[in-house]
């Protein structure tokens, strides 16, 4: 079973449950295809062109491709209906997962001056479309052995309901999207930040049992010493060259 299946498993059900509130797992959006095309116009002039580039596909998606043919005749492109103007391949199941998992991993990360994927490439219902300007990214590529540098579509079909749970889902599977957390980063940033959290409060609680002795033994010392004996305060000497106040004359008593 490809490990990208089962970190979806262990690591984005759980995380989409919980920021969702899902009653049930099977709830929890998924992955249900993944569709490769190249669009090659130069093809009606060149079946090499078209059969070079079914060739890369090929080593891309470990699947055989089918050759996609123009709906209409279009004058001004001198296309006629039924002509090969493409390929495409679409992946399912664990070659979906084995190529998601690379994509992640190798091939967005040799993107060139790479700055994130646009959290709104988005089309209202959770499904999320990218485009690749350089089939050399993909590790299978040999650059010495191609006879030009091509581009390709991705996209990705999922059952979620809205764009939100989309970019939720696609997120969580570490797509690298300009601006978001993964809620699986944030799970887990959690969970290490607990034991800090834990260790900082048995520190507190054991400084304050070792404080807690040093203060009664104070205390119990404070006791025990005598108190001080209040010396009486001096009385208080008249002033040199100065007498006593003579006690105040009763006053007149008044005439009956």
């Amino acid at each position: 079973m490809a490990q990208f299946r089962e970190f979806y498993k262990k690591e984005v059900i759980p995380a989409l449950t919980a920021q969702f509130s899902y009653d049930n797992p099977m709830r929890v959006p998924k992955v249900t295809k993944v569709v490769l095309n190249m669009g090659l116009g130069e093809a009606v002039s060149d079946k090499k062109i078209l059969e070079n580039a079914a060739g890369d596909l090929t080593q891309i998606s470990g699947q055989k491709v089918v050759i996609t043919k123009a709906r209409k005749s279009i004058a001004g492109f001198k296309i006629r209906e039924g002509w090969p103007v493409g390929c495409k391949v679409t992946l399912r199941g664990e070659r979906m997962y084995e190529f998601l998992e690379r994509l992640v991993s190798i091939a967005i990360p040799r993107i060139r001056d790479f700055r994130g994927l646009s959290p709104k490439a988005f089309d209202g219902r959770g499904n999320f479309a990218m485009g690749v300007n350089e089939q050399i990214i993909f590790p299978e590529i040999d650059y010495d052995k191609i006879d030009t540098l091509r581009g390709l579509d991705i996209t990705i079909t999922t059952t979620a309901t809205s764009d939100e749970e989309g970019r939720a889902l696609l997120t969580a599977m570490r797509f690298p999207f300009r601006g978001l957390t993964s809620a699986v980063d944030e799970a887990s940033a959690k969970k290490e930040a607990e034991p800090l959290v834990e260790e900082k409060a048995e520190e507190r609680v054991e400084e304050k049992v070792k404080e807690a002795p040093v203060a009664e033994e104070a205390s119990a010392a404070e006791e025990q010493a005598p108190a001080a004996e209040e010396k009486p305060a001096a009385e208080e000497k008249p002033a040199a060259g100065k007498k006593p106040a003579a006690d105040e004359a009763p006053a007149d008593k008044e005439e009956s």
